[in-house]
């Protein structure tokens, strides 16, 4: 191949390419995980039905796609309320769900970026039994344990190492319902062993992501945090303030999908991709036509 059709080609690329990011008038941001390739995908199938242009960009690594919003490269992507309070806004006091979104809602409209409505989805840390196990013994909240393990029953904790140190990990969770497995029932591994601990009864409660799919695929009951210990994570579609002005019938397609959101839909749709290997833009499309959205 000669330079001259090389460079012929070369131009056609960058023509075919400058057409394609001139087509898209939605740019659809999103994280390097399932949830958020789900996500990414129910945005942008939802958006194209409704006439939009998009350009999804999903795979990032968290704090990329957040600059980049905040740099206007991405127009819409979602977000958790604790990431950017704590990551994003540097903010330490604890705060109870509500107040932690209308304190990134406040926070990040400073910087251009609206928050929409929040999901019932919070992908925050939880505390897991198998379902079979937490109905005979009784336990459904972290009250629950506390009071069996009070109560003498011996109970086996499967933890990743980060959540056994970590200052706002497992000794202050003791210590905030008044119990202790004590060191001996502590098991450390690899987070993602944890959930094939659990399953297979090598420990009794495990540390799990509340939205993680694993959890309805293996039948783990996900105890109620009845104290409100651990930091709300709240799912919301974030957008950039001039596009939604541009675009006002974002914000309430966006809101009508958040609204069918919570642990147990966000769960079967990660455990549909990871469990049970639907591709994330069929998964997207058959949460979209279920609950009639497209």
């Amino acid at each position: 191949m000669n330079i001259t059709v090389k460079s012929g080609l070369a131009a056609l690329a960058f023509a075919a390419f400058a057409t394609g990011a001139q087509a898209a008038d939605i740019v659809v941001g999103g994280k390097n995980f399932t949830e958020q390739q789900i996500l990414s995908a129910i945005t942008q199938q939802v958006l194209e039905a409704n006439g939009h242009r998009v350009d999804n960009r999903a795979g990032m690594g968290s704090a990329a796609v957040r600059q980049a919003m905040e740099n206007g490269q991405i127009h819409v992507y979602w977000e958790y309320t604790g990431t950017s309070l704590i990551t994003y806004n540097n903010i330490e006091e604890k705060l109870d769900p509500q107040q932690t979104y209308d304190t990134v809602k406040e926070l990040d409209a400073q910087k251009g970026i609206v928050w929409l409505n929040p999901s019932e989805a919070n992908n925050t840390y939880a505390l897991a039994m198998r379902a079979a196990d937490a109905s005979e013994k009784g336990i459904a909240s972290i009250s629950d344990l506390a009071g069996a393990i009070n109560g003498g029953q011996s109970l086996t904790f499967g933890s990743n190492a980060e959540f056994y140190a970590r200052p706002d990990g497992l000794k202050p969770l003791e210590a905030a319902y008044g119990f202790e497995f004590g060191r001996a029932n502590v098991k450390r591994m690899d987070t993602g062993l944890v959930y094939q601990a659990l399953r297979d009864r090598q420990v009794d409660v495990g540390l799990v992501f509340a939205t993680d799919g694993r959890i309805p695929a293996f039948d783990f009951t996900v105890l109620e945090d009845d104290r409100g210990y651990f930091p709300s994570y709240a799912l919301a579609p974030v957008i950039r303030a001039e596009v939604l002005e541009a675009n006002p019938d974002i914000g309430d397609l966006l809101n009508e999908v958040s609204a069918k959101l919570d642990d147990q839909v966000m769960a079967a749709l990660n455990a549909s991709v990871d469990v049970d290997k639907v591709s994330v833009e069929n998964a997207a499309a058959k949460f979209l036509q279920d609950n009639g959205l497209i």
